[in-house]
Order: C-alpha cells, then structure tokens, then sequence
C-alpha cells in the first residue's frame, strides 16, 4: 500500500470510530477525521494516540450530521470511506425523529459526498438492530445477514434506536445502488472492550453498573456481545475486500446473560468485582426499577429473550477471529477500574 493512500472515517470521537482510526494509522494510512466541534481535535487525538503512536497523520474537519458542510472536503482525495457516526444515546429520546432524521441524512450526505469526491467504496456503521428485531418471541430461527429488522411488526423491543438503523442502512442501500457507489456494511451487535475516553459504547453500561453496584440482582436479559477491536479489523477487512462488495457482514460473538457476564466478573476480578451481583433478579422488580432508571427501561423488552445471530459470513468470506468473548469482558471492566469509571 501506497503511504499516500487516504481514507475517511466520520465521528472520529466516538467509541469505534476511535479504534478504526488507530488500527488505519498503524497500518499505514493517513486518515481524515470529522468531529461536531474542530476545537475538540487535540483530545481526540490524544485519546487514540493511546491506541497508536501515528496519530501525525490524522486530520480533522468540521462536519456534523444534521448539516451539509464539510462532508466534501473531509472526503476529498479518499480512496476509502468508513462511516461511523450515528446518534446512539443511552435513553430514548422524546420522538423518534431526532434519531432517525440524524443517522439516515448524515448517512446520506457522507455517501453522497463520498461519490462526489470519487471514492472507491465506503463501509457503513449499521447494527443488528437492522437484522434481529421485529420477531415473534418464540421465533428460534438464526438471523444472518439476509434479514432485515421488521419495522411494521408490534414488537415493543422496536424502540427509535432500532428504527434508526433500518431506516438509515436501507437509505444507504437504496442511494449507493441508485449512482453505483461501492458499500459494505457492518452490522455490530453490543459493543464491549476496552475504553480509552469516557465517550464509549452504550453497551459498556451494563457492565459499569454491575461493577458500580448499581444493579441489585441479575435480570434474565442478555445480548450478542463483540469486541471494539475485532469490529474495526471487520471494518477495515470490508473496506478491502473485493468480495465484500455490496455485502453486509454481521459483528457478533457470542450470546451471554447478565448472569453469565457477572459470573465472569467475580471469578476474575477478586476484589474489583465486590459489587457485582449475584442473586436472580425477579422480572416484577426489574420493572420496578424501569421506572426510576431509564437505562434500566431500555433493557424490559428483551427480558428473557435470546436473539440468534450468526457470523459464518465474516468468519468464512472475509477471514474474521473475533477475540474470545470472555477475554473482551475482562478487557472492559479491567479498562474500567483503571480509568477510574467505576
């Protein structure tokens, strides 16, 4: 690879957008970045120089999602862009739209800059939210890429998050086809690893607050977990890959309880872990719980329920290793202590 080879990844602050920069740079890339605020830049930059020692060759520009400004100069001169940036907020908000109206158009204006400045492809940022949801309950059937999240279905666990990343990755599709833009996709499920900044995955929350205490007992919820590392090598394997071409590629580990990670918490953290619970949490005091925590009221619809997912797709076309998911669970609370986050 040429050392003038160019890409450009949007939301260069936040939580996977940070590790994908870093894994570019030390392979050799230079990098553009867009960050809301170009002021902030030097802690950005400070942040992920803590992930690779490159960071002279990473640029920042001013670009934000609801706007149109910037975009194109971000992009100009690009082999390759990586869009990461899309609202991803802890609570729901008052109306779905402010999450819907940012991911779709900033997903837009990203692509649509992208073919103005003649980049050879772009990967999108999706989620599993745009594959699994809108299922029956008692529907056991493995979800893979070929599935789309059913927006109409009366699922509650459809929340403005979800719909926001169906809606979006759909529009992405529906453009990059339209003009004949290249785009991959990459659908993470819950987002673990180690943190650098305190601008990190909302998933991490879950295992914050078992450390923090903050959770009395163990609900019967869990999630597909992967890690912040082995979704950026997805990333960036997608980018290159020839085969990746018009594909989308789920980032999932395996399925675990909150039992099952809390478990894992106190066999290895000794003291570190004092706080974890231990005892079943009854689903009638989880909902009680839902109505002071907002956090907590995200999590009420997938009591009990397992989602399955499968990542054959990586791991055979593109040659994906995810990280053992317990090692990514130890890897995140043990970056938690030592960032003083708990």
């Amino acid at each position: 690879m040429s050392q003038a080879e160019q890409v450009t990844v949007s939301g260069g602050s936040g939580y996977i957008a940070s590790f994908i920069i870093a894994k570019l740079l030390d392979q050799g890339y230079k990098v553009h970045t867009t960050i809301r605020n170009v002021a902030k830049s030097e802690i950005v930059r400070a942040n992920i120089s803590k992930l690779s020692a490159k960071t002279s060759s990473l640029s920042f520009f001013q670009a934000d999602l609801n706007a149109d400004e910037g975009w194109n100069e971000a992009l100009e001169n690009s082999k390759f862009g990586v869009h990461v940036a899309s609202p991803f907020p802890a609570v729901n908000p008052k109306s779905a739209d402010e999450l819907i109206n940012p991911a779709r158009d900033g997903a837009l204006r990203f692509l649509k800059a992208a073919k103005a400045q003649s980049v050879n492809r772009v990967v999108l940022t999706s989620s599993m939210a745009a594959i699994s949801y809108g299922v029956d309950v008692n529907d056991k059937r493995v979800r893979t890429e070929a599935d789309w999240t059913d927006m109409n279905h009366p699922d509650a666990t459809i929340s403005p998050y979800v719909l926001s990343k169906t809606i979006a990755e759909k529009a992405a599709w529906e453009y990059a086809n339209s003009v004949g833009l290249e785009l991959a996709v990459v659908n993470p499920c819950a987002v673990l690893g180690p943190v650098i900044s305190d601008d990190y995955s909302t998933s991490i929350e879950i295992v914050s607050k078992m450390l923090r205490g903050e959770l009395p007992a163990i609900p019967k919820v869990g999630f597909n977990i992967v890690d912040v590392r082995d979704v950026a090598d997805l990333h960036i394997l997608a980018m290159l890959a020839p085969n990746a071409k018009g594909q989308r590629f789920a980032a999932l580990n395996e399925f675990m309880w909150f039992g099952e990670i809390a478990k894992i918490l106190k066999d290895e953290l000794g003291e570190a872990a004092k706080k974890v619970p231990t005892a079943d949490l009854p689903n009638f005091a989880l909902h009680i719980a839902a109505i002071f925590d907002p956090v907590v009221r995200n999590v009420i619809p997938e009591l009990g329920r397992e989602r399955l997912l499968s990542n054959t797709k990586a791991t055979s076309e593109l040659g994906w290793k995810p990280i053992d998911t317990r090692q990514t669970i130890i890897d995140t609370a043990s970056s938690l202590i030592e960032a003083n986050a708990v």
